[in-house]
């Protein structure tokens, strides 16, 4: 539930964002001065901003549950316990810097990190449900080193592509609200440098692809899935 929901904030984030309704309440934790929820005067600005930052306590509530949980199993799942810890700190995080995105008034850079931390949290959800289904124990390579070795480097360039599309989002129109002064960087040239660790992420998820395979490796599936998500990610970026 927690990896859901964070997906989910992201969605709406997003929606938030490309709506210009990023100060559709303009205080936080109330959505205005004298108002905890949105006015009639706020429109549906007020509603799709307000409908985002109400998801941070569903999160929070999972994130504690999630803890609970590990805490009960944390003398032989010590690993799933600290996981839910880092989980729960940056939830907390991740409510504290959508306080400052409202009061500094949708700085460029606050809503990148705005949108990095949520990444990284379902990042790390995923890894959780990945280890839940994991017995126990010393954990063992399922695949040969040298091909681990490649999906970190696979997994540096796509962070990469990341990074610096988090930095052309900034420098571009859709701010979350049309009065907005964006971060002062050259869109156009930030777009191009952005599209060069996307080639390079591209090229890596294919030989990804071929190589688990032709090896007949576990992760085989997931990196066609990878493989078809960065697709669509590429026809929507180009788009």
């Amino acid at each position: 539930m927690s990896f859901v929901l964070n997906v989910v904030i992201i969605a709406t984030g997003g929606t938030v964002r490309l709506t210009g309704s990023g100060l559709g309440c303009t205080d936080w934790p109330v959505c205005t001065p004298g108002s905890l929820v949105p006015t009639e005067e706020l429109g549906i600005h007020g509603i799709i901003e307000f409908a985002n930052r109400t998801i941070s306590g569903p999160l929070l509530i999972a994130a504690l549950l999630v803890l609970f949980y590990s805490w009960r199993s944390r003398q032989h799942r010590r690993d799933l316990f600290t996981i839910s810890t880092v989980v729960l700190a940056l939830v907390v995080l991740q409510a504290l810097v959508g306080a400052f995105v409202v009061w500094m008034h949708l700085n460029a850079n606050l809503v990148g990190f705005h949108y990095l931390v949520s990444l990284v949290i379902v990042c790390i959800t995923a890894a959780y449900l990945v280890r839940m289904y994991e017995a126990p124990g010393p954990r063992s390579l399922a695949v040969p080193r040298a091909f681990a070795i490649f999906t970190h480097v696979t997994t540096l360039f796509m962070a990469i592509t990341i990074f610096v599309g988090v930095l052309t989002t900034g420098a571009g129109p859709h701010s979350g609200d049309a009065n907005i002064q964006r971060d002062g960087f050259d869109a156009t040239l930030l777009s191009h440098i952005h599209a060069w660790p996307g080639y390079i992420s591209l090229a890596l998820v294919v030989v990804l692809v071929v190589w688990s395979a032709v090896a007949r490796l576990r992760p085989a599936r997931w990196a066609i899935a990878l493989l078809v998500t960065l697709l669509v990610q590429i026809v929507v970026g180009v788009y």
